[in-house]
C-alpha cells in the first residue's frame, strides 16, 4: 500500500529535492506540491494525502497556520515540518497544532525525512 505525500515549500528547488528523495528512497507517492500554506489547505481538500510535509516560513500562510487548518479538515493526516529555524519554541507550537515532527533543513534533512516517513509507515500499520 503506497501512501500519498503533499510537499509544501515556497522554494521550487526544495520541493524538487524532497520529491526526488522520497521517490528514490521510499515506496510512497508524491501526489502534489504547493508553494504556500493557503494552497496546501486547498490541495489537502482535493488530494487527501496521508502525509503533508510543511515548511514553516512561507508567503500567504505559514506552516503553523496551514497545519492548524489541515488538522481541522483532515485530522488523520500526518504532518511533518521542515525549517531553517529549528528551535524548541517552534517545535512546541508545531506539536500543539498537530505536527508530529520538526526537522531541520540544515541537519541532513533527507536522512531524517526518510527515517520520519518510515516511522509514519510503521505507526499507520499498527
Amino acid at each position: 500500500m503506497s501512501h500519498r505525500i503533499l510537499i509544501v515549500d515556497d522554494s521550487a528547488i526544495i520541493r524538487h529535492s524532497l520529491r526526488t528523495c522520497i521517490e528514490h528512497n521510499t515506496p510512497w507517492e508524491v501526489c502534489g506540491e504547493a508553494e504556500n500554506g493557503k494552497l496546501a489547505v486547498q490541495k489537502v481538500k482535493e488530494l487527501c494525502p496521508d502525509v503533508v510535509i510543511l515548511d514553516w516560513q512561507m508567503p500567504v500562510m505559514n506552516g503553523i497556520e496551514a497545519a492548524r487548518e489541515i488538522t481541522a479538515i483532515a485530522p488523520s493526516t500526518t504532518m511533518l515540518m521542515i525549517t531553517m529555524h529549528d528551535s524548541g519554541s517552534l517545535a512546541q507550537h508545531a506539536h500543539a497544532v498537530g505536527i508530529k515532527e520538526v526537522l531541520s533543513k540544515t541537519d541532513g534533512v533527507a536522512e531524517h525525512l526518510i527515517e520520519s516517513l518510515g516511522n509514519v509507515w510503521v505507526n499507520t500499520r499498527s
